[in-house]
């Protein structure tokens, strides 16, 4: 049975699949799985990464719960682990979230420095292969597939290596999941956080799905779960039930998706690189919300998001999308053309906002959503000041500039005056 010590690296085989200590360093944290060494699909996740880049950079945070947010937006944006175990989630109103964990330290989001942080991240992943797909900062799918004869060693124990150098490098924990396709990796990335490291094996995938619920699959948010859930689906043996055909008739594409996954399949490619028209994030509530300033608080966590989309990506957009959906399923949507491209979370938030202030009679919303389009590469992005907001350029060339001070010197070498609060 092929064993991994995640502490010492060393692999060998074992003839039992109890987990035991390693035979080279006596670490309990050894990864048994009769796949290990077969399966080259991975997603790697970033544990709780905007709090641990903070508790890094502030070791006065390091036991404290920490939640990422605050402000008049009044969302949380991300939380710690310390925090999650009181409740608290993403997107969560402030008030709540504080509610549920009022010892919290509530720390304004610095994007700069995630930035510099996945930027580290990706240097290291790109050692490993150059088939790298991010999601987000903190996120991406890896194909190591025919990398084994380049390192010398298994993918598992190269994706084992990287989470150590995040760990001993940048002070960043990260979790993998091990596949044979990207569904099933991103699954098992999310099975044993923080700093897990899961194996889903083509041979046991059937046994997995059993019985698992289908609000497990990304993309399957709350609005669509209704959805599944009047038609009888809640769990993967559900759809296992329904002909493909009739699953495509009553959820069109991605009910012929939702087939090939109760089966454990996806043939979808990681793609590095690949092209992209736009970049867009949207939530739907499980209550209509018409509070303007909660609203508010939304599209700021979704420009945030888009944002750290697109720097992911290396990209910008000179367009901004605002979507809307009402209480009655009325769609709105509304959107402007930039007269520079940005990847700012900053211009693309207050865009949105403008848009959402133009937008007359609000009633509430079930929906709603932020997006760029029409994409450059960032180095066309944020290159002129708007005459509306004198200090935009001002912001945009103290960033740039401050990015190649660090690049240079070191990530200490300059920072912003909110980081020293």
């Amino acid at each position: 049975m092929p064993a991994l010590c995640r502490n010492c690296l060393s692999y060998f085989e074992t003839p039992t699949s109890l987990r035991l200590r390693c035979r080279e360093c006596g670490s309990p944290r050894v990864l048994v799985h009769p796949e290990l060494f077969d399966l080259s699909t991975a997603h790697m996740d970033c544990d709780a990464f905007y709090a641990s880049v903070e508790k890094r950079d502030n070791p006065e945070l390091r036991d404290k719960p920490v939640i990422i947010g605050g402000g008049k937006r009044g969302v949380v944006s991300t939380a710690c682990y310390i925090a999650r175990l009181k409740g608290v989630r993403s997107a969560m109103p402030m008030f709540q979230a504080l509610k549920l964990c009022p010892e919290a330290e509530v720390v304004k989001p610095r994007m700069d420095s995630y930035v510099e942080a996945s930027r580290a991240i990706r240097a290291m992943m790109d050692e490993l292969t150059p088939k790298i797909e991010p999601l987000s900062l903190d996120e991406a799918f890896l194909d190591l597939s025919g990398t084994q004869r380049l390192h010398g060693r298994p993918p598992a124990v190269m994706l084992a290596r990287l989470v150590k150098r995040m760990d001993e490098e940048l002070g960043l924990s990260g979790s993998i999941g091990l596949s044979h396709n990207k569904f099933l990796a991103k699954v098992a990335s999310d099975m044993d956080k923080p700093r897990g490291y899961s194996v889903i094996g083509k041979a046991e995938t059937p046994a997995f799905l059993a019985g698992k619920p289908i609000r497990m699959i990304w993309g399957v948010g709350p609005a669509f779960q209704i959805s599944l859930e009047k038609a009888g689906l809640r769990t993967f043996d559900d759809l296992l039930r329904w002909e493909r055909a009739d699953l495509t008739a009553r959820f069109g594409s991605m009910g012929d998706r939702l087939w090939h996954l109760a089966r454990g399949q996806d043939y979808r490619r990681i793609t590095a690189n690949a092209s992209v028209k736009s970049i867009s994030k949207e939530t739907t509530f499980f209550d209509d919300i018409s509070d303007v300033e909660l609203l508010d608080g939304h599209m700021w966590r979704l420009a945030e998001q888009v944002s750290d989309r697109a720097k992911a990506k290396n990209m910008a957009g000179k367009v901004v999308t605002l979507k809307l959906k009402r209480a009655d399923f009325t769609a709105l949507s509304r959107r402007v053309s930039l007269r520079d491209a940005t990847q700012m979370a900053d211009k693309i938030y207050r865009t949105a906002r403008d848009l959402f202030d133009a937008v007359p009679d609000h009633k509430p919303y079930r929906l709603i959503g932020v997006g760029i389009s029409d994409l450059i590469p960032e180095g066309g992005a944020d290159l002129t000041g708007d005459l509306l907001d004198p200090e935009a350029i001002k912001r945009g060339r103290a960033e740039r500039a401050a990015d190649e001070i660090r690049a240079r010197f070191g990530k200490d070498a300059i920072m912003k005056g909110r980081s020293l609060r």
